[in-house]
């Protein structure tokens, strides 16, 4: 059997596996864990054919499963994307932000205070601040302005009147103003 600093080669690639995919964990995104699978595959498979095989085939068995394994493992890891959902829950820029909706999760004034934003990703905690007034905790906002990232800018959802809401609230005062006479015809009150 091909050895390595004392011990068997498919000992030594286990252990270097599992090493790798332990650093994956600790610092997700570095795409260690293409690297680790692959060798925890193939120390265990040089485990399980070692005392079948001679040591030339054998480091050869292993090479070629390193670089199945790596290439399959690179495969599922770029198109089935297990991190992130195609970079779906990642945000690009502080612009991307606007319009963003979250909930207060420290109290929102003009000086500072802290939301979550929906679906925000890895950490979807943001420092806040509100044009005027103050937000309370658990008030739903929106995002107006990103600010550079830092410090959202963002307003109450209770407070969001937009012109399809005004002109609602418009008709129902024109509504509550006008009396219907007896005969069918409408009086404005003046």
């Amino acid at each position: 059997m091909v050895e390595i600093l004392g011990e068997s080669l498919p000992l030594v690639l286990l252990v270097i596996g599992v090493l790798l995919t332990i650093a994956e964990a600790l610092a997700p995104g570095a795409h260690l864990i293409v690297l680790g699978v692959a060798l925890v595959v193939a120390g265990l498979v040089g485990l399980a054919l070692g005392p079948f095989i001679g040591g030339g085939a054998l480091a050869v068995a292993l090479a070629a499963t390193v670089l199945l394994v790596g290439g399959v493992s690179l495969f599922a890891y770029r198109e089935l994307d297990l991190y992130g959902g195609k970079g779906t829950g990642r945000t690009s820029d502080s612009a991307s932000l606007k319009g963003r909706t979250g909930r207060v999760t420290e109290r929102v004034s003009p000086t500072g205070g802290q939301i979550k934003l929906t679906g925000g990703g890895f950490n979807p905690y943001y420092t806040a601040r509100s044009m005027e007034g103050e937000i309370e905790e658990g008030e739903e906002v929106f995002v107006i302005d990103p600010g550079g990232g830092n410090v959202l800018t963002v307003e109450s959802m209770g407070a969001v009147e937009d012109e399809i809401d005004r002109e609602l609230d418009l008709g129902r005062v024109t509504d509550a103003s006008e009396a219907e006479l007896e005969d069918g015809s409408v009086e404005r009150e003046r």
